[in-house]
């Protein structure tokens, strides 16, 4: 230690004198911002590391090309200090030379380098390709683009030029290919984003030829050849040809050399002790003489060490040997399988769950301590977990444990927003200006206050709605698992408004449900409820007072309901269907004013057709029964069936076909409804829709004749305004009674139709 301290009492403490500034070329950056981003001081110490960050700080600016430090000594332990720093050229102008189709203003908004910003020739490059990639979107694709500088070393200022070869704006007309002997060219031109010209183009920002995008597009042709089995396929880039019938038009010819098609040839399992090899080759769905296709053999594999992972042999490896059969040309595979012990699990290890209490997450596992370790299970866990919508991600995998045979599954979670407070203002044409307020939770806690009634999984909903022909106050309230069980329990209260459903009279609703929801088995969940309903009717036209009867009526009614809904998505539908079926029973042993009692199915299918576009055929179905029973006055008018507007027949107005009395609509007790409706992506998500619907309400109960029917056919456009789906339909009617047709209709609402 004392000789350290003498060490450093004979080490000489070094400190800077003066220090200056000195301009290289041009001082077009003043001396004060040179000294705004330094930290070295005159007398203070002399520190090579601060020097080293003022030099960074310096160059982090953006002003400077090349800054040096040079050192001169005063005394030993004194140094002044210059700073000799080369100011970057700064820009004087852009200009645009050659540019007769596109004004040198739009072209300002596709480069980063500007007038009086510092000169940066990297940057300058990286203007030009912005500026190539522009004039190929709107399809000048013969463009040439070059840049030149001028500088004036006198001013410190230099003038960036591109020089611009437009050429013609050109539209593919066609996209051929040569040497697909054993491939449809309609199926290779699927796979490519790059399109010929068409009259949605303009839409679809498809027609015109990218660089990039061709690019991509010869390399999914190749791995979609290789998914074929032709494993040697060649699109060489130079036998590629771009020709043009007119200035206007580009014909693109992509050659291809196929190779020979590969088949699988011998299929082997070795290293299998645990299980049959006879027994893993069944469970393979690739077989001998099937086309070697990679993405399905490599599923295969996957589905190998799936069947050990079932069985807890967690750490079961397979690998897969290709083998080339010069007698037969097939390629053999050899399933080389490395087998590992069995494991239970011993504990289930959570993280990351801030606020959603873990037994939320345990509930959704359908793996657990004691079990043997499947690790097929363990995915299912992932994506019920995944399906809770609670967390943004959802990681499973086993843990080390010091316990031999035993391993831990670990649940590590990302929380997710799950809570919404929304408030704004919409259009429709069924209930006109509405504005409204709401907050949900998804992950609602009832008892916790701490957590901001966080963390339980419960469902919570208030909404408020006012507008000119409807006004609406909501608050339901969901516990999905009933005494840890997956029983669904829950509760909505609501008192509602409105004048749409009549031109007469003015209906309020007010009331409460309350019910339990099961999922019964496979895909078919079953809902009862209890409704207690009363209904105002206000403000009746004088003229129907004999039709309508102003005042309250209640309405107690029990409902069970069977869903069955297999679509891939709820929004934008491409594929599965939904079925459902609703009963009701009001009146008799549950009191109430009316005994009624109601059958109705809902059912809807999705056809793919292409995939381009995303094209999608959706059949929905509707029909249904409503009848009166005991001594019980006929069902109300505001029960009764109705069809017309934007949700059901869409050519025609709200609820304007039904039977009638004179012009008052008194609804009907029998109807049935079809719409069919053809779909595609214009630029997603907005899609163009063409529909037909056709439907019958008649008066009696069970009366399915047809022969009232009212049809029509429309054109329809699908998009996103706020997050929520938007439908703007025309309708044409057809078929129709001179009442109900009041011209074509256009109709536009929030929601789906489901």
């Amino acid at each position: 230690m004392a000789q350290t301290a003498q060490a450093e009492e004979a080490a000489p403490s070094y400190k800077v004198g003066t220090v200056a500034v000195k301009f290289v070329g041009t001082a077009i950056v003043s001396e004060d911002v040179v000294r705004a981003n330094m930290q070295v001081r005159e007398g203070g110490d002399l520190d090579d590391s601060m020097i080293d960050r003022d030099i960074r700080a310096l160059y982090r600016t953006g002003l400077f090309e090349f800054i040096e430090v040079k050192r001169e000594a005063v005394t030993e332990t004194t140094f002044n200090l210059l700073f000799e720093v080369t100011p970057k050229f700064r820009v004087l102008a852009v200009r645009y030379e050659g540019n007769k189709k596109v004004k040198g203003t739009r072209l300002n908004k596709e480069v980063k380098t500007k007038a009086n910003t510092s000169l940066d020739e990297r940057q300058v490059k990286e203007d030009q390709e912005k500026i190539r990639e522009y004039y190929q979107k709107v399809g000048y694709n013969q463009v040439s683009v070059n840049y030149a500088i001028e500088r004036d070393r006198t001013t410190g200022f230099g003038t960036v030029i591109f020089k611009i070869k437009e050429g013609a704006k050109v539209k593919i007309s066609v996209i051929k290919f040569s040497g697909n002997d054993n491939v449809k060219a309609r199926l290779l031109r699927k796979e490519m984003e790059t399109k010929k010209w068409w009259f949605m183009s303009w839409l679809t920002d498809t027609g015109r030829f990218k660089d990039d995008k061709f690019e991509d597009d010869l390399e999914k042709l190749r791995d979609y050849y290789r998914e074929e089995g032709y494993l040697d396929i060649e699109i060489p880039q130079d036998q590629i040809t771009f020709d043009y019938p007119s200035p206007s038009k580009l014909v693109i010819t992509i050659r291809v050399i196929e190779g020979r098609r590969y088949k699988i040839g011998d299929i082997n399992v070795t290293g299998a002790k645990i299980h049959e090899a006879s027994l893993l080759k069944r469970i393979l769905r690739q077989r001998s003489g099937m086309v070697f296709r990679p993405s399905k053999i490599d599923k295969d594999v996957e589905r190998l060490e799936d069947f050990y992972g079932s069985g807890g042999y967690l750490d079961t490896q397979v690998r897969l040997l290709r083998k080339p059969n010069v007698n037969t040309g097939n390629i053999d595979l050899d399933y080389e399988v490395t087998e590992s012990e069995k494991f239970n699990v011993e504990s289930i290890v959570i993280e990351g769950n801030v606020k959603s209490k873990s037994i939320v997450i345990l509930r959704e596992l359908v793996l657990g301590p004691g079990d043997v370790f499947d690790t097929v299970r363990m995915k299912i866990s992932k994506l019920r977990l995944e399906n809770t919508r609670f967390f943004d991600d959802v990681n499973t995998t086993p843990q080390e444990t010091n316990i031999p045979g035993r391993r831990n599954l670990r649940v590590a979670v990302k929380e997710a927003r799950t809570g919404n407070l929304t408030f704004g203002a919409g259009f429709s044409s069924v209930e006109r200006v509405t504005v409204f307020a709401e907050i949900s939770q998804a992950n609602f806690d009832l008892f916790n206050r701490r957590s901001l009634f966080q963390g339980d999984g419960q469902k919570f909903r208030l909404r408020l709605q006012l507008g000119s022909l409807s006004s609406e106050a909501v608050l339901s309230f969901e516990e999905p698992w009933l005494f840890e069980r997956e029983l669904a329990m829950g509760f909505s209260l609501y008192r509602t408004s409105s004048e749409y459903n009549s031109d007469y009279y003015t209906q309020i609703a007010t009331g409460g449900e309350i019910y339990l929801r099961k999922r019964l088995f496979e895909l078919v969940e079953g809902k009862v409820s209890y409704t207690y309903e009363v209904i105002g009717i206000d403000d009746v036209d004088p003229i129907y007072t004999g039709l309508i009867s102003s005042g309250d009526s209640t309405v107690s009614r029990l409902g069970f309901q069977l869903l069955r809904d297999t679509r891939d998505k709820i929004i934008n539908t491409t594929s599965g269907n939904r079925v459902e079926i609703n009963t009701e029973l009001a009146g008799g042993f549950l009191g109430g004013d009316y005994d009624y009692y109601k059958v109705e199915f809902r059912g809807s299918q999705f056809y793919p057709l292409f995939d381009l576009q995303a094209q999608v055929l959706s059949v929905i179905a509707r029909g249904g029964v409503i009848e009166s029973y005991g001594n019980s006055p006929d069902v109300p008018y505001y029960y009764k069936y109705y069809l017309g507007g934007p949700y059901n027949l869409r050519g025609y107005e709200y609820n304007s076909i039904s039977p009638r009395d004179g012009d008052f609509l008194i609804g009907g007790k029998t109807y049935a409804m079809l719409s069919l409706e053809y779909s595609a992506d214009i630029v997603s998500p907005i899609r163009f829709a063409i529909f037909y619907d056709a439907g019958f309400v008649n008066a009696k109960a069970y009366d399915f004749n047809p022969a009232d029917y009212h049809d029509n056919f429309g054109v329809g456009i699908r998009l996103f305004v706020a997050g929520a789906p938007l439908s703007l339909d025309y309708g044409i009617p057809l078929t129709s009674s001179k009442q109900a047709n009041t011209g074509n209709q256009f109709n536009f609402s929030f929601g789906t139709r489901f």
